[in-house]
């Protein structure tokens, strides 16, 4: 499956031929998790709307729930304005991370809360 030439064009890949993609919850605006894509992996969400993804590690493509039931219908995909990264808005069923949280930014709070700039 190609990606469109057009689309193709405006990414910035890694050195990998990777750009982030970050799936976000359609209905609650939560960030659920971050993974790598190659034009491929852009090419066959687009195509399905299955958010498929790159692993770098056992170097293949894989579907989000194929294996685990939890699975991500994406309603939009964006590119970010320098092209080096994509935002899936999704509908999330079940667990996005493989932890089995619902997101995988919920564990650990670096900074929180306090006034903003100015005030």
């Amino acid at each position: 499956m190609a990606l469109d030439p057009a689309i193709a064009a405006r990414l910035k890949r890694t050195e990998d031929g990777l750009v982030a993609a970050v799936a976000q919850e359609r209905d609650t605006g939560a960030v659920l998790m971050m993974a790598w894509m190659d034009d491929e992996a852009l090419a066959r969400t687009l195509a399905t709307r299955r958010a498929t993804y790159f692993s770098r590690s056992r170097q293949q493509y894989w579907v989000k729930g194929e294996t685990s039931g939890h699975t991500q219908y994406v309603h939009e995909v964006r590119l970010d304005c320098d092209g080096d990264t994509v935002l899936l808005v999704v509908d999330q069923q079940g667990a996005a991370c493989h932890t089995g949280t619902h997101t995988c930014f919920d564990s650990d709070v670096l900074l929180a809360g306090g006034p903003a700039p100015g005030t």
